[in-house]
């Protein structure tokens, strides 16, 4: 059964790139959101069971979803992709219950370790 893999980035560049990095062979259904207001509402309807977030973007921040999720007891596993790489900013995010943080550009080797690492993913 596919997992559902939402992709929450105001750029679409960076969905483009945040898809490409997807491992191959992990089988997912992969959604779309422009901003944090539609992330949040995908993760309701459960099109969001693993979550790659981008924390500057309009109407609702990173930082908002992930409070929101906390807050409503949403089932995502998030994993927060952004340039700010700031470690108050990284620290930030984890406290607020984001599983990993990985610096943009993403590449799919980065992604399939997190993945990896905690158990979302098994290599073949």
């Amino acid at each position: 059964m596919a997992t559902n893999v939402l992709i929450c980035d105001d750029s679409s560049f960076a969905r483009k790139q945040m898809a490409r990095a997807i491992p191959l062979g992990w089988e997912v259904e992969i959604h779309f959101a422009s901003d944090g207001l539609e992330g949040l509402e995908a993760i309701r309807q459960g099109k969001g069971e693993v979550v790659f977030l981008d924390l500057t973007m309009p109407n609702l921040d990173g930082y908002g979803v992930l409070e929101h999720i906390r807050r409503e007891d949403l089932p995502a596993m998030v994993v927060v992709v952004s340039g700010d790489i700031q470690p108050d900013a990284q620290a930030r995010v984890m406290n607020l219950g984001a599983m990993a943080f990985i610096k943009k550009p993403i590449d799919s080797a980065k992604t399939e370790a997190v993945l990896t690492e905690y158990g979302i993913m098994t290599k073949a």
